[in-house]
């Protein structure tokens, strides 16, 4: 069974430093494309980073310069690591392989209320 697993999330002061994980299980990792996404109470589902297999990156211009996405083919895992984080970094931070996006899109619902929908999710708290 093809599993995503996030974890790191929590509460931080504003302009402090977080870390995400993303363990990717029963995937062939080294052949994926993935992404992570927020959503905030009120907010639209944001994709905040993308990563190919290749390593090349993507970010969403309310991130970049603050955080970075990499990934460790050893480990099967995805980071995102924040820092210099801002109120409005507050959200729910998602996983998502590329390869999920016909399951998402059969559901009709957002990216993230799919993957909220999967029990994915970690939630990141930040205070001003």
């Amino acid at each position: 069974e093809k599993q995503l697993v996030e974890s790191g999330g929590g509460s931080v002061e504003a302009g402090g430093s977080l870390r995400l994980s993303c363990l990717a299980i029963g995937f062939t990792f080294d052949d994926l494309d993935m992404a992570w996404y927020r959503q905030a109470p009120g907010n639209e589902c944001e994709l905040v980073s993308s990563i190919s297999s290749d390593g090349s990156t993507r970010y969403s211009d309310s991130v970049k310069g603050r955080f970075t996405n990499s990934q460790d083919n050893a480990k099967n895992t995805m980071y995102l690591q924040m820092n210099s984080l801002k109120f409005e970094d507050t959200a729910k931070y998602y996983c998502m392989a590329r390869e999920e996006e016909p399951a998402i899109q059969a559901l009709g619902v957002s990216t993230c209320a799919a993957l909220d929908l999967w029990g994915q999710g970690t939630l990141v708290t930040v205070s001003s």
